[in-house]
């Protein structure tokens, strides 16, 4: 699975930069998703392989620290890039005439740039809650990573405060990014029922399938383990809900993107046939 994941979003990345019809603000921002992917599961994946291999399940305080804020770093990215592309979707079908005015090279950086920054601020409060909480080391946690949430769950003293600032930063971490993609697709929903024929509805609609089928399958997911491990009692069901978010749903991603979408494949066939031939 993870190089299926690693393969998959390297060839969506690669299909973008080296065909010049998909130099286009949607396409850049789905690389820049690949490329969050990649590093999502990189921060995992590797460190449990390696522990498959040796047969031992042990990670240092400082690598703990390190993978949870790289995790959190480039899982929340995705949330933001998200976002982003659903604002991409709604300047496209709700303003195509200012198009490519609005989303110009410099605003697609800009955006992105904003992403990690945000992304890392998100990261580095984590690491400070975690700082201040006594008894952290030679313990036990419930998953194959070292979980944000497991970790909080950890707390040897106030658990209470420590829980209510979880469901703080968790709110405000999936309330800011999925209100702005609800607030797309609102705008969006209002001018696709106006469009005056039903072709044009299915033919505007069609291009924000894929973008909702990622946003539902890795929300839902997320979100899910986020808010609910500290209310469950069943390690197994956290773990295979953190295997959804992080592992299956990067997998699945790159297949969702081009399966539905014929620039995309026609890039990738492009690509493929440079390869063989060379």
């Amino acid at each position: 699975m993870y190089l299926v994941t690693i393969l998959g979003n390297l060839f969506i990345i690669l299909a973008v930069t080296s065909d010049p019809h998909l130099h286009t603000p949607m396409y850049f921002f789905l690389s820049n998703l690949s490329l969050a992917d990649i590093s999502f599961v990189s921060t995992t994946i590797p460190k449990m392989i390696v522990n498959i291999q040796s047969h031992s399940r042990v990670i240092s305080y400082t690598g703990c620290l390190t993978q949870m804020s790289t995790f959190i770093l480039f899982g929340y990215m995705d949330c933001t890039l998200l976002t982003v592309m659903a604002y991409d979707r709604f300047v496209a079908i709700c303003h195509p005439l200012h198009y490519m005015v609005i989303m110009n090279p410099r605003t697609c950086s800009c955006l992105v740039l904003v992403s990690f920054m945000v992304s890392l601020l998100d990261s580095q409060v984590h690491n400070v809650i975690v700082l201040q909480l006594p008894c952290i080391e030679n313990v036990e946690i419930s998953s194959f990573f070292c979980d944000p949430s497991q970790l909080l769950n950890l707390a040897c003293s106030d658990i209470l405060t420590n829980s209510i600032v979880r469901y703080i930063i968790g709110a405000m971490s999936g309330f800011l990014p999925t209100s702005g993609i609800f607030f797309s697709y609102y705008k969006i929903l209002v001018s696709i029922l106006s469009a005056p024929s039903s072709g044009g509805r299915y033919k505007a609609f069609s291009t924000c399938g894929s973008h909702l089928a990622v946003v539902c399958l890795f929300y839902g997911t997320a979100l899910g383990e986020y808010l609910s491990s500290a209310v469950s009692q069943s390690p197994r069901k956290n773990v295979a809900a953190s295997v959804m978010y992080s592992v299956v749903t990067p997998m699945l991603n790159p297949f969702i993107y081009s399966l539905r979408n014929k620039d995309i494949k026609r890039a990738l066939w492009r690509l493929l046939s440079r390869t063989i031939s060379s």
